[in-house]
């Protein structure tokens, strides 16, 4: 178990996605999810209010009744759920009056008196930043949210949201939600891991499995033919450097006797700050690899080959 930042959110190191609740799990697949996540050990379960607003037929918050109505079942203890707002279809921007009813909102999709973890999902640059810090300092001020934190800021945002949050006296972000994985690291190895282990903030980072790539089964750049909706996305990791590290995850994951999605959250979770990479499971059978990527320890030496072999180097001008 590890800690969120600064916070008492004890968690598995490992974050149960739920954007595919509503979306490629239904209702029964994703309670089996659940099921199985929970029985493994699993406690932390990620969302977000627009979740699936993209699907034909959902307007967002599908994931969040779906977790509510397992919550409500299932009565789980030890759970700790973290939500989002900004992008709900009925719930856009940072503004502190939409902040405020998206996060009541969401409280009523979940059925809980408190949401744990409350991101910011994404910068809005359309209201001033003192207002946003302060609305999501009054939340919990008021107990409807326990802990902060930011999604997809960079990291002279995320400072400046530090700042306001100390000079005010406010509720502090406790963890950053970034795009984080072994084919998609310079951005945040440069500046937000700096940054996290100056302020004391968890990386909490999403597409840990590289929308599926880490998971092996996407070995063409070529997606015709696969059922996947995200074999597309997948599918153009699958350069030669990007086999490369699939071929170096399956012989370190065979030597653990784990998979390489396994293999691929353990690299994510030995780098600094990160305290519990999200992966998602659209079928309960996937559950399984995931629980491994919370458990396996790979060593030093295992984690600098993947590491030198996920090195990116920009094209010299």
């Amino acid at each position: 178990m590890t800690f969120i930042g600064t916070s008492s959110l004890d968690v598995l190191p490992l974050s149960l996605g739920g954007n595919v609740f509503g979306w490629t799990a239904d209702r029964d697949a994703s309670f089996a999810i659940l099921d199985a996540f929970h029985a493994g050990g699993g406690n932390f379960i990620d969302t977000a209010d627009s979740y699936s607003a993209w699907v034909d037929g959902n307007s967002g918050g599908e994931s969040e009744t779906i977790i509510g109505e397992w919550l409500a079942a299932r009565k789980p203890e030890n759970v700790v759920v973290a939500t989002k707002v900004s992008q709900h279809p009925g719930f856009k921007g940072l503004s502190a009056k939409n902040v405020r009813a998206a996060a009541e909102a969401s409280l009523k999709r979940l059925g809980v008196d408190t949401i744990d973890l409350y991101y910011a999902h994404f910068d809005d640059e359309t209201v001033p930043l003192e207002e946003t810090v302060a609305a999501f300092g009054e939340l919990v001020t008021d107990g409807l949210v326990r802990y902060t934190a930011v999604s997809n800021y960079s990291a002279d945002r995320i400072r400046e949201w530090v700042g306001l949050a100390q000079a005010a006296g406010s509720a502090l972000p406790v963890a950053i939600q970034p795009h984080y994985n072994l084919v998609h690291r310079n951005d945040v190895e440069e500046h937000i891991i700096p940054l996290a282990q100056e302020f004391d903030l968890s990386l909490v980072p999403y597409f840990s499995l590289a929308k599926g790539f880490l998971t092996g089964k996407y070995r063409s750049t070529d997606a015709a033919g696969q059922s996947s909706p995200r074999a597309g996305a997948a599918s153009q990791y699958a350069t030669a450097q990007g086999l490369e590290i699939l071929d170096a995850l399956e012989g370190i994951g065979r030597a653990h006797g784990v998979s390489t999605a396994a293999t691929a959250l353990a690299w994510l979770r030995a780098q600094p700050t990160v305290a519990a990479p999200i992966a998602s499971a659209s079928r309960v059978e996937q559950v399984a690899d995931l629980l491994d990527g919370a458990r396996v320890e790979l060593t030093a030496d295992e984690v600098e080959v993947l590491t030198r072999v996920s090195e990116w180097t920009p094209a010299a001008v």
